[in-house]
């Protein structure tokens, strides 16, 4: 077999692609969303947009008031070595890597190294909070630019209600706007809006900054303009490179991302430990990297490598738009692996969202060990709630239909599904605020990277659980307990996380901040900050 070649499915027949290798030299993560950004800086983008343009009623996040100058980005790529991420998380990230590495090792029949000893490594990479901060940190205050602009409301009262505790008082100022809105009453949500508008700000606290963003879902479901809004947003978005940069930060800046695609591989590896041939099935295959730890692990085996295939689906409707290049961009990393660990890889690419995948089009073949591998793209394949055809529950019966040997679940851990809007609105708040807050504790509210982060790979998502309805809303998160039972109807069982990897994971998760959390549960993991779950990650077979 010649392990360059490819089959891609890319508008109907089958075609053979060949593509030359990449790059010479690998640096393993295991996040999966990784690109090249542009070399041109952007130009500074004015949040406040002209009301006279074809997006009048797009978003309007001039309750900031702010002009934001994004600063040029490097390429980032998982083949080069020198990503200019900020230095604390590079040291993250490559003791990761070494952890990973020992993770998914084949069995040798050696002892398994203990959780100290990968711990020892951990600290001999300096990964403390300290190198999770930037060098002279210093807190910024907190916005004190509250002017006053709801008659009724006495100025320097509210001035006071605000220096006492001004996050509660601008939560409870966005609860107040959202339950008008609830109950029709305009002109008080018109005022409130306005009041709120002065209280919010793109670099103050988290739900300042969350409250930015859910401000303009509100106006926009008020004009019935949501999905225009969504529609806008996506069209005022970064190049496909360097939105795949923002999200790379993000993933890497949120260890509840990494450590639940870490649990899910580390799934895979112990169900397909001893087979010598392998069908991967990643229904959000993005950039791929996902998978370099596992196949550098698997190309180790004492025996021999495996056979093994790829099926990667570029699901458009997942918000991870990669223009066409992400599919590609696999085809060549896994050229590269392929050559420089001497392991046989096939790669196929389905630009295709994921209801509209059959068994057909996976080609299925015999004697080969399937996994798949849903991350964070389930949840926007629509239910019984938006169609009477459940093509959520149809989909997985359909991979149950394929045998598996393992199905991994990488979710949100929040219930914006059928919920009514009003308490919708409170999960949203709450959930993005508890996560705009862990994001404070890598990068400072100055930086221009959390800025871009936040807006470009998190606004878009809440603005379209706020302003959106039935097939139009396609952030629908559900919580573990809804998909262990939307999983069992299918017909899958549990298969257990592995406790090895889930003690690692938690005490990893400490040298990031005392307030990450994880707890099992039923033999899945839920990855969070403070007392708020926002990640599961689960197994099935």
């Amino acid at each position: 077999m010649n392990l360059h070649q490819f089959n891609y499915g890319l508008t109907g027949p089958q075609v053979s692609c060949e593509f030359p290798s990449a790059c010479s030299e690998w640096s393993v993560s295991s996040d999966k969303f990784v690109g090249n950004s542009p070399d041109h800086s952007l130009h500074s983008r004015q949040l406040q947009w002209d009301n006279s343009s074809p997006l009048s009623n797009s978003l309007e996040l001039h309750g900031s008031r702010e002009t934001i100058s994004v600063a040029s980005h490097p390429r980032y790529s998982p083949l080069d070595t020198n990503n200019s991420l900020p230095e604390g998380i590079m040291r993250v990230r490559h003791t990761l890597e070494e952890i990973e590495t020992v993770l998914m090792a084949p069995d040798t029949g050696e002892e398994t190294p203990s959780s100290n000893t990968d711990l020892n490594k951990a600290n001999d990479g300096r990964l403390t909070k300290r190198a999770l901060s930037f060098e002279g940190r210093q807190e910024s205050p907190t916005s004190s630019k509250f002017p006053t602009t709801c008659a009724g409301v006495h100025p320097e009262k509210r001035r006071r209600g605000m220096r006492e505790d001004p996050q509660n008082n601008v939560r409870h100022l966005l609860i107040k706007c959202a339950e008008a809105l609830s109950e029709d009453n305009i002109n008080e949500f018109e005022m409130l809006v306005e009041e709120a508008r002065s209280a919010v700000s793109i670099s103050g606290d988290p739900v300042q900054r969350v409250g930015t963003y859910l401000i303009e879902g509100l106006v926009a479901r008020h004009r019935s303009s949501g999905a225009r809004i969504c529609r806008a947003l996506g069209c005022q978005e970064p190049g496909s490179n360097e939105l795949l940069s923002y999200r790379r930060i993000l993933y890497h800046i949120c260890p509840y991302f990494k450590f639940g695609y870490m649990a899910a591989n580390g799934a895979i590896a112990e169900a397909l430990r001893n087979e010598d041939r392998i069908h991967i099935i990643d229904f959000q295959i993005s950039q791929g990297t996902q998978w370099i730890t596992l196949i550098q692990a698997l190309a180790a085996r004492p025996k021999g490598p495996p056979h093994v295939r790829i099926t990667g689906i570029d699901d458009r409707t997942a918000g991870y738009d990669t223009r066409g290049e992400g599919l590609q961009f696999v085809g060549r990393m896994l050229s590269d692996m392929s050559e420089k660990f001497n392991i046989p890889l096939e790669f196929n690419g389905l630009p295709v969202n994921g209801p509209q995948v059959t068994r057909e089009m996976l080609d299925i073949r015999p004697g080969e060990a399937v996994a798949v591998n849903f991350a964070l793209q389930l949840h926007h394949t629509p239910d019984e709630s938006v169609d009477v055809d459940n093509p959520r529950d149809g989909l997985l019966r359909m991979v149950k239909g394929l045998c598996p040997k393992v199905t991994t679940l990488v979710e949100h851990e929040s219930n914006t599904n059928t919920a009514p809007f009003l308490p919708r609105f409170m999960e949203t708040m709450d959930y993005y605020s508890g996560m705009f807050e862990s994001i404070d504790v890598t990068l400072p509210r100055e930086s221009k990277e959390r800025i871009n982060v936040e807006m470009h790979c998190l606004a878009k998502d809440m603005v379209n659980i706020i302003a959106c309805e039935g097939k139009e809303r396609v952030e629908r998160h559900e919580l573990l307990g809804k998909w262990r039972a939307r999983l069992s109807m299918a017909g899958f069982k549990p298969y257990p996380l592995s406790s090895y990897v889930n003690s690692v994971i938690k005490k990893l998760l400490g040298y990031y901040s005392d307030n990450y959390t994880l707890v099992e549960k039923d033999g899945a993991i839920l990855l969070g900050w403070k007392n708020r779950n926002l990640i599961s990650a689960s197994a099935w077979y």
